[in-house]
């Protein structure tokens, strides 16, 4: 079979296109070509939720991922329970005094790992995403939260906007399109 190639799009267009290509051939495997880790991830983790086992394959600069559908799709879009997604697009909590923000952020995500159920996915965009990065106060919280089975997501435009890409210190690299499909997926949408 030859591989979908989506070498030189940019985020989300290779998630999108792999999600037309399964919507108008109802192929229960895939190969997908493209040419950087993020849109590896992204196109990887797109998959899974479709209920595909994916592997991966690095040939020269490009990344061969191939799939097997093991469920029915669609587990993301007919959540069984609540699905707890939390959005964060900024660096403190609330309006007003920074200083008072930072201390009720700090709070907040504490808070998160007592929750139950605990949230599925927190979504960092815009500065929302330096509270991921590796200078950020708050990793070890997030780490913590992590762990206990929370999908972190940090949006890949805005690392590269802040030139912060490289310092993600925990989490994943994720797109619009994961983005919004989580927010479509969600039952529950909390933004501090």
């Amino acid at each position: 079979m030859e591989p979908l190639d989506l070498r030189g799009k940019t985020c989300p267009m290779p998630v999108i296109e792999t999600k037309r290509f399964l919507e108008g051939t109802g192929a229960n495997d895939i190969r997908v070509l493209v040419d950087n880790p993020t849109s590896c991830e992204n196109v990887k983790r797109f998959l899974e939720t479709a209920g595909f086992t994916v592997s991966i394959e690095k040939k020269g600069d490009d990344f061969l991922l191939s799939g097997l559908r093991e469920k029915e799709a669609g587990s993301a879009a007919s959540p069984a329970g609540k699905k707890v997604l939390v959005y964060i697009d900024g660096t403190t909590m609330g309006r007003g005094n920074d200083d008072l923000g930072a201390i009720l952020m700090r709070s907040f995500l504490n808070t998160l790992k007592e929750l139950d159920p605990k949230p599925w996915r927190i979504i960092f965009v815009n500065t929302g995403v330096y509270l991921a990065v590796d200078s950020s106060e708050y990793i070890n919280i997030l780490k913590e939260i992590e762990s206990l089975g929370t999908e972190i997501l940090a949006c890949g435009t805005c690392l590269d906007f802040f030139n912060v890409k490289a310092r993600l210190a925990v989490g994943k690299i994720s797109n619009m399109f994961d983005i919004a499909s989580s927010f479509l997926a969600a039952t529950h949408v909390i933004k501090p």
